[in-house]
């Protein structure tokens, strides 16, 4: 009975143990103190009672057994030391393959969403802090801002409309929103470095040796002009007509874009409006396409270009780029085309004129039509009204101005065509290849290229070479249809003066003047006398030379063989080389002054071989012929068997008229472009033969032109005529001469053009010796008639 009474209250005071035991750490230290305190207080009353029962013995009441039994386990409560956490049951391993595994691992969609979110918004976490204080302040204004649908206190349509709250918070986001658009796109707007090639494109103009216009070439007519040179009077005008606030002005016009945008979303029309610098855009950077977008670009260009450029420079690009009227571009193309004068020359009233056309030349040139000259005067007495308003006229100086300036009925600008197609050519030519200029950068155009031509010389030329032809085909038709005369002048210093190249170059593609087509013939024998002179002869094979003088004899009688020191000169067929004389005539025993005066061929053939044919060669050269056209080196070199052209025949007859130096023929003496000047290579003076040597040729040519012509009593005139070919069938006639400094030389031949480039029979087309055509020619060309 005491065993199982002990027994009891100790096995629960163990199992309390054990239970504390294994909880998860849910009951403290000091409960479990308390639970250990109770067991024993336990054990204490069971012991108590066994001593009792002892001492009953002794006269004490034992304990009843429901007292006996009573634990003091009140700190003991089953709800917290009977309560245990039970872990979850471990999850089974995931079934299926591999790929099924890894898929298994991987994080999902929203942790991946967590996750970059948390990376984007984590560096914003210090600024969402600082601004925590201002939004929790905007708070309660953000909610009225926010719409609700329909409006509480509000009845039909009115609930509605967003409050005034609203509106105004819509308008702020919208302006601050296109404010952030166009910031940014003023950011990202480049101005295009590549310029319109048609609008950087100019014309090239030449002028004659006297400064006035020639003739002009390019694709566009445009001549860029530094705004230092355009009169205030004609920009104040323009300024005026299109933008009287441009010195002022962003570079765009609000106010003119948003009537232009509305013109044209709207109504599907174009309207103007645009500043300056905003037409100037147009002009260079795009194109004329009146679309949104364009006008968008424009604006942010023209922008962004007027915080780069000077006001000067956009004003000075917009006057060289503007379309004008009459195929003319810039103000100084539209000064020259409507009044014929230079823009320095412009007066008020005519720059008004002018600044009125940028509206629209077919509208305003007032040459068009009556209704355009009624819209001319009224747009040119109402800009001249604005020059008095903005205060760059005065009302007494526009008081003067009462009669509108009417311009010019066509344009006078100067076209190429017929001749001088031919001298256009030769000085483009010569100015890329004396400026070092590219094909490219000339045809870009802006050169203003001052040419050595005559136009008194010219036109002297001209008129002899085109009345020559027509009396040719009235008296021998057939051989004047394939007749070719070429011609040109040269001064001593190397200035070409005048050619000429053919009747119109735009049918005959080949200039005559520098053709290297047919042989020199007899006009050749000076250069043969002058090297004879200069170098002297040699008798004997290695020996010394032998000074020659215009005295010097030599054998004038037709059909001498030419001798070498070794003997007769053999050809390559075997027979001996002889010359003829014109007519087969024999002459003796002759100076070599007296036959060249006369034009006897066998002394000089004879001369050639004994000065050497390489000095002929080089004598030739020197004069000024040029090497590819030196026939080959044989006895037939001496008579003219090289075909130089009339302009290098002229030049090598110069060298001796200008004491024996030479300068290379030219026909460009300036270049500038747009005002600069361009480095030109101008030809230098050589000397090619010795002074006296010189002297001796002039003399001699001068008795040839006295013998030919005794009626002619002008002093200093010196000259030659040549022939080629066979006397019964000579292929070309030469005339070649000087006076006052100038040589000239002119050729007349005959070539089919359409069948080989190989000289044909004159057939009667030089005339009768000694007033040939081409001495008729010369002697025009050199003002002796």
């Amino acid at each position: 009975m005491f065993d199982e009474c002990w027994d009891t209250p100790d096995t629960r005071a163990e199992e309390s143990k054990t239970s504390l035991i294994t909880c998860e750490g849910r009951c403290e230290d000091a409960q479990l103190t308390a639970r250990a305190g109770a067991s024993a207080e336990g054990r204490r009353i069971v012991t108590d009672a066994s001593q009792g029962e002892g001492r009953s013995g002794q006269g004490e009441q034992p304990l009843d057994s429901d007292q006996t039994l009573h634990l003091r386990v009140d700190a003991l409560r089953a709800d917290e030391t009977m309560q245990l956490r039970v872990p979850a049951p471990p999850e089974p391993p995931p079934t299926g393959g591999r790929a099924e595994r890894r898929r298994s691992t991987r994080p999902s969609a929203r942790e991946r969403a967590g996750s970059a979110t948390a990376r984007i918004t984590g560096p914003l976490a210090p600024v969402a802090r600082l601004l925590a204080p201002y939004t929790r302040r905007l708070a309660p204004y953000t909610r009225r801002l926010r719409p609700a649908y329909p409006r509480p206190g509000r009845t039909g349509w009115r609930r509605w409309m967003p409050s005034w709250r609203q509106w105004a918070g819509a308008t702020l986001a919208s302006f601050g929103l296109l404010s952030a658009f166009l910031v940014t796109a003023y950011a990202l707007t480049d101005i295009p470095s590549d310029l319109n090639s048609y609008a950087t494109q100019q014309d090239n103009v030449y002028f004659w040796s006297d400064g006035t216009p020639m003739a002009r070439t390019g694709w566009v007519q445009r001549q860029a002009m530094p705004l230092k040179d355009i009169p205030p009077d004609v920009r104040w005008a323009v300024l005026a007509a299109e933008n009287e606030t441009f010195y002022s002005d962003p570079g765009i016009s609000v106010k003119g874009i948003s009537r232009a945008l509305f013109r044209t979303v709207g109504e599907g029309d174009t309207q103007g409006g645009s500043t300056i610098t905003q037409q100037y855009v147009k002009n260079v950077y795009l194109n004329q396409n009146q679309t949104v977008s364009r006008k968008f670009t424009e604006a942010m260009i023209s922008l962004k270009l007027d915080n780069k450029m000077s006001k000067d420079k956009i004003l000075e690009g917009y006057l060289n780029t503007s379309w004008f009227g009459r195929g003319t571009y810039g103000i100084q193309r539209a000064s020259q085309a409507y009044y014929g004068k230079d823009v320095s020359k412009l007066d008020v009233s005519e720059a008004a004129m002018l600044a009125g056309l940028l509206k629209g030349a077919g509208l305003y040139d007032p040459t068009l039509s009556k209704a355009n000259h009624q819209r001319a005067e009224e747009r040119w007495s109402w800009i001249l009204d604005r020059m008095v308003k903005i205060g760059k006229l005065s009302p007494q100086q526009r008081a003067r101005y009462k009669t509108f300036p009417e311009p010019l009925k066509s344009n006078p600008l100067y076209n190429t065509g017929e001749q001088s197609d031919y001298l256009v050519e030769l000085a483009s030519q010569y100015a890329k290849k004396s400026a070092h200029l590219t094909d490219q950068q000339f045809d870009l155009g802006g050169y203003q290229i001052y040419t050595t031509f005559d136009r008194t010389r010219e036109k002297a030329l001209t008129d002899a070479v085109t009345k020559a032809r027509k009396q040719a085909r009235r008296d021998n038709p057939d051989a004047a249809k394939n007749g070719h005369y070429g011609a040109a002048s040269v001064a001593t210093d190397g200035r070409i003066l005048a050619v000429y190249g053919g009747p119109d170059h735009r049918t005959q593609g080949y200039n005559e003047s520098n053709a290297t087509t047919v042989p020199a013939g007899t006009a050749f024998l000076p250069f043969v006398y002058a090297a004879g002179l200069e170098h002297g002869v040699h008798k004997t094979r290695g020996g010394p030379a032998t000074p020659v003088t215009p005295e010097s004899v030599y054998d004038g009688d037709d059909d001498i063989p030419v001798t070498t020191p070794e003997g007769p000169y053999w050809d390559r067929s075997g027979k001996k080389v002889s010359a003829h004389n014109d007519g087969d005539k024999s002459y003796g025993r002759i100076t070599l002054r007296e036959a060249l005066a006369k034009s006897v061929n066998t002394p000089f053939m004879q001369l050639g071989m004994d000065t050497g044919l390489s000095q002929v060669r080089q004598t030739a050269q020197a004069a000024g012929l040029l090497s590819s056209s030196i026939g080959r080196q044989v006895p037939a070199l001496s008579l003219g068997s090289s075909t130089p052209s009339a302009i290098r025949m002229a030049s090598g007859y110069a060298t001796f008229a200008a004491d024996g130096t030479h300068t290379e023929p030219y026909s460009v003496r300036r270049i500038t472009r747009n005002g600069a000047p361009v480095a030109l290579a101008t030809p230098r003076s050589t000397r090619a033969v010795r002074a006296q040597v010189a002297e001796d040729v002039d003399e001699a040519l001068t008795d040839s032109f006295r013998a030919a012509h005794p009626g002619v009593t002008t002093p200093g005139v010196a000259g030659k005529a040549g022939t080629a070919g066979a006397a019964d069938e000579e292929t070309a006639a030469w005339y070649a001469g000087t006076t006052d400094s100038v040589s000239t030389a002119v050729v007349v031949y005959r070539i089919d053009l359409a069948k080989s480039l190989e000289p044909l029979p004159l057939k009667g087309l030089a005339g009768d010796s000694p007033n040939t055509v081409p001495y008729a020619l010369w002697s025009a060309a050199m003002g002796l008639d």
